[in-house]
C-alpha cells in the first residue's frame, strides 16, 4: 500500500514537470511569414503539336511523251541542272524512221498538188475553146452535150486540186508530229534546279499510251522549304496564317528551326476516324 502511495507522488511530481518544460519550448508569439509581388499583365501561350514533312516549295517531275527504250541517262540524284539540259535520251530510230515515212508522204502529196493543178488548167482552157468555138459558130458546135461534160471536167478536177492540198496539210502535219516527238526522245530540264530522284535506267523501256512516266524530280531550290503538317481539328481554331512557329527534324533532335504559317487549308482530311486540316509552313533553309 505504501508503494502505491509513493508511485502516485512521483506522478504527480514528473506530470506538472513535462507541462512547464513544454511552456518554456514553446515559441511564445510565432508569427506568420507572407511574400508580396506586384501584379503584372502577361500574355497566355497555347501550343499546338503536329506532324509533317518537309519538301521543296516548287519541284516538278520529269517524264516522256513518247515511248521507248533508254538508250542514256546523263545526271543522277543531287546533280545541279540547268533548264534544257539533257537529262536521258531514248533510242531514236523508229521515230527518225516515221520521219523519213512522213516526209516522203508529204512530198508525195505535194506532187499530186502540182498534178491535179495541171489538170485543172488544162480542163478549164478546154472549157474555154469549147466556150469560143460554140460562140463562133453560133451554137452549131460543139454541142450541148459536149459543153455540160467540160464544166463538168472542170468541176472535177477543181475538187481533185482541194483534196490533194488537204492531203498535202494533213502530210504536214503528221511530219511536224513525228518531228516533235523525234525532239520528245531527248529529255531535258524545264528548270534550274537539283536532281532528287531518279527511276530510270539504260536499256530500260518506259511506255507512254496511258499516262507519262515519270523519270526525274527535279527541286528548283532547297534555299526554301515547306512544311506541310496534319493539324488535329481540336487544335486547328488556334491555328492562323502569319503566325510563328518551330520545328524539330528526326536528323538533328537537339536542334529547333523556325517557320511561319503561310496557308491552312479548308479541305479536311480523315484518316483512321481522325480528322485533320494540312497546314503549309514556309521555312529558310
Amino acid at each position: 500500500m505504501k508503494d502505491i502511495l509513493f508511485n502516485k507522488k512521483i506522478l504527480l511530481l514528473i506530470v506538472p514537470a513535462i507541462l512547464i518544460l513544454v511552456w518554456l519550448l514553446w515559441p511564445a508569439d510565432q508569427q506568420a511569414s507572407y511574400q508580396t509581388k506586384k501584379v503584372e499583365r502577361g500574355n497566355i501561350t497555347l501550343s499546338v503539336m503536329a506532324t509533317g514533312s518537309l519538301e521543296p516549295v516548287n519541284q516538278v517531275d520529269v517524264g516522256t511523251e513518247v515511248s521507248g527504250t533508254v538508250r542514256k541517262v546523263f545526271v543522277d540524284y543531287n546533280d545541279r541542272v540547268k533548264a534544257g539540259q539533257l537529262l536521258a535520251v531514248l533510242d531514236t530510230q523508229k521515230l527518225e524512221a516515221q520521219v523519213v515515212q512522213s516526209r516522203s508522204i508529204m512530198e508525195s502529196s505535194r506532187a499530186t498538188v502540182d498534178q491535179s493543178y495541171a489538170a485543172v488548167e488544162e480542163s478549164r482552157q478546154n472549157l474555154a475553146r469549147l466556150e469560143k468555138l460554140f460562140e463562133v459558130s453560133a451554137g452549131r458546135a460543139p454541142s450541148q452535150q459536149d459543153l455540160e461534160a467540160s464544166r463538168a471536167t472542170v468541176r472535177k478536177s477543181e475538187a481533185s486540186y482541194k483534196a490533194a492540198i488537204a492531203q498535202v496539210r494533213e502530210a504536214e502535219a503528221r511530219l511536224k508530229l513525228d518531228q516533235v516527238n523525234l525532239q520528245k526522245a531527248s529529255i531535258r530540264s524545264p528548270i534550274n534546279g537539283i536532281v532528287l530522284s531518279r527511276v530510270v535506267e539504260p536499256g530500260q523501256t518506259v511506255a507512254a499510251s496511258l499516262q507519262t512516266p515519270t523519270l526525274f524530280t527535279i527541286a528548283e531550290t532547297l534555299t526554301q522549304l515547306r512544311l506541310i503538317v496534319a493539324v488535329d481539328e481540336a487544335d486547328i481554331g488556334m491555328v492562323k496564317k502569319g503566325q510563328e512557329a518551330s520545328f524539330t527534324v528526326d536528323a538533328y533532335p537537339d536542334r529547333t528551326f523556325p517557320a511561319s504559317i503561310e496557308q491552312v487549308r479548308y479541305a479536311s482530311e480523315v484518316t483512321d476516324n481522325v480528322v485533320t486540316y494540312q497546314t503549309v509552313l514556309a521555312v529558310g533553309n
